[in-house]
């Protein structure tokens, strides 16, 4: 049953590998106003990892021999998790593998998601960058703002918990899109002077604005930034400023204040477009940081992700907390 979950969920019109073959040969469709066609639902999930490992040095695919090594390992891993899945030691977990949407449709298989720098890790940190990690276990130490999106640092209020806890940031959704745990989904849809980035998770809505238009107030910060694109040739390229530097820039390291994200979105076939990001902000790495997601089409929609900031599970979380503090002093007193 888990594995048909797993794999149903994906319907491409035809299988990905032929569509490998006949790239070179591709021309995009276009929309009524000229532009590469994007329009659809594409799904991000990948089992690839950020980071590339060491042994591989710069080599930025695996072999076919390395592809099949891993999906075993995989395979052996997922028929034999059945627990909940715990990012860090202590606290109950979150989910168990039958929520978990993972395997990217490719047989072309990264070494990493990142390609720059050439070593697919991410660069070294400015001196002084703050460092804040969420998850899964037990709350981590730190102060409000809580920038990262997963767990959080206390439960005396909302403000102690993590953004997507709290339904204001997916933690998939970004920007930029970064593959995780399930709802690994982004549907585009597109005018002429338009384009929309809907993600599944926390149904969040970027309208990206084409062409010229006024730049936003330095001083105005949004969630999400504020997107600007253009096309160039087959490619939809947004940049995106005006972070309100209360998510992190990246991952775990520092805030998104002083951050320009440039995303490429651009279909090489049927079935896949290529999405390349790139952040540059030196407030908090010394180097830029570029990634590569490959993203596939799904014959379905989105449906309404109905998460908002007071939601039952965070009510229920603080008002578990408080029971706790009242057992824990009932126990003091006597």
């Amino acid at each position: 049953m888990k594995k048909a979950i797993k794999v149903g969920i994906f319907l491409v019109s035809t299988t990905v590998s032929s569509f490998i073959f006949a790239q070179g040969n591709y021309v995009t469709p276009r929309t009524e106003w000229g532009q590469p066609d994007l329009q659809g639902v594409w799904n991000f999930s990948s089992n690839v990892p950020l980071q590339r490992a060491q042994r591989f040095g710069d080599r930025e695919y695996m072999t076919t021999e390395e592809v099949a090594q891993m999906r075993a390992r995989l395979q052996a891993a997922d028929e034999a998790s059945d627990q909940a899945v715990a990012q860090r030691d202590g606290g109950p977990g979150g989910y168990n593998d039958f929520w978990v949407e993972s395997a990217g449709i490719t047989d072309r298989i990264r070494t990493s998601h990142i390609v720059y720098p050439t070593n697919g890790r991410i660069p070294s940190l400015v001196e002084g960058v703050d460092i804040s990690a969420g998850g899964l276990g037990d709350d981590v130490s730190g102060d409000r703002p809580v920038r990262f999106v997963v767990g959080g640092i206390s439960k005396d209020g909302p403000e102690d918990r993590g953004l997507s806890e709290r339904c204001i940031v997916g933690f998939n959704s970004g920007p930029p899109f970064m593959p995780s745990l399930y709802n690994n989904n982004v549907q585009i849809f597109q005018s002429r002077d338009t384009a929309v980035l809907l993600t599944e998770m926390i149904h969040d809505a970027r309208v990206v604005h084409i062409g010229d238009r006024p730049a936003l107030d330095e001083n105005i910060g949004l969630w999400t930034g504020d997107s600007r694109g253009y096309y160039d040739g087959d490619t939809l390229v947004v940049e995106t400023r005006n972070f309100n530097g209360l998510t992190s820039s990246f991952s775990a390291f520092g805030d998104s204040e002083d951050k320009l994200l440039i995303e490429k979105f651009t279909r090489i076939d049927d079935a896949t477009v290529d999405y390349e990001w790139t952040i540059d902000d030196p407030s908090t790495f010394t180097d830029k940081i570029t990634a590569i997601v490959p993203m596939t089409k799904v014959a379905g929609q989105l449906y309404e992700y109905a998460c908002h900031e007071g939601n039952y599970g965070l009510q229920n979380t603080l008002r578990g907390a408080r029971v706790a503090e009242q057992r824990e002093a009932e126990a003091g007193a006597n």
